[in-house]
């Protein structure tokens, strides 16, 4: 890969998120959070730059290489706020299953009504768990992986951008709630909004998305081809 185009390609995706944080606090809206708009203005800059997708690999791995530090950092709030996991785990747990299924059946569901095939249906249906536990759940369900991945990040970034408005609007402020929620319902994304939110929050969050995924990728393999009959 050209190091002039791994080095612009890098100063424009830091500069785009440090813009967009700048932007979202000046201006707090679902539709200025920073992973919606730095990803607009990515995607809008490398076209306009002519830049294929596969040179921007470059720099996407080098970025993804800190998902595991900062992935792993999570275990520190999280046994910092172990206590207070410890006391609510019966309903967080609770809560983690239930949303994982409500979500399942919910999409399966109102995919079905609207006559979509089998296989976009199950493509769909895995959503709410991160990509790299999707895209191999999807391939044992015999849905499309490409399609499994682009609903998933879709699924996160809006879980993200509208979760927090919509639970500020509900009047849940409970900071466990907040960061089950976003954990279950936008996994990665959804607790990275979450470490913004708090300590405790992101601490939650990760759990919630680690058990989803688990729970999903075991029941979905059984459910799922049974629903979509």
């Amino acid at each position: 890969m050209d190091k002039t185009i791994m080095v612009y390609t890098l100063i424009i995706t830091v500069g785009a998120y440090i813009g967009s944080l700048f932007l979202n606090r000046k201006v707090p809206s679902p539709l200025t959070h920073p992973v919606f708009v730095s990803t607009s203005l990515i995607i809008f800059v490398l076209i306009l730059s002519n830049i294929h997708y596969k040179e921007y690999e470059g720099t996407k791995d080098m970025l993804s290489f800190f998902l595991g530090p900062a992935t792993v950092g999570i275990a520190v709030p999280l046994y910092q706020n172990r206590a207070i996991l410890f006391r609510n785990i019966i309903p967080s747990f609770a809560g983690v299953i239930a949303g994982s299924i409500v979500s399942i059946t919910a999409t399966v569901l109102m995919l079905k009504g609207l006559h979509l095939s089998s296989e976009l249906i199950r493509s769909m249906s895995l959503k709410t768990i991160t990509t790299p536990m999707a895209v191999e759940v999807a391939s044992i369900i015999h849905g499309d992986t490409i399609l499994t991945a682009v609903f998933v990040v879709i699924t996160g970034m809006l879980g993200a951008m509208t979760g927090p408005w919509i639970m500020n609007k509900m009047g849940i402020h409970n900071p466990l709630s907040r960061g089950l929620a976003l954990g279950v319902q936008a996994h990665g994304i959804g607790t990275a909004q979450a470490a913004l939110e708090g300590r405790l929050q992101a601490a939650i969050a990760g759990v919630a998305m680690g058990v989803n995924g688990i729970f999903v990728s075991i029941m979905a393999p059984i459910i799922i081809p049974w629903i979509t009959k």
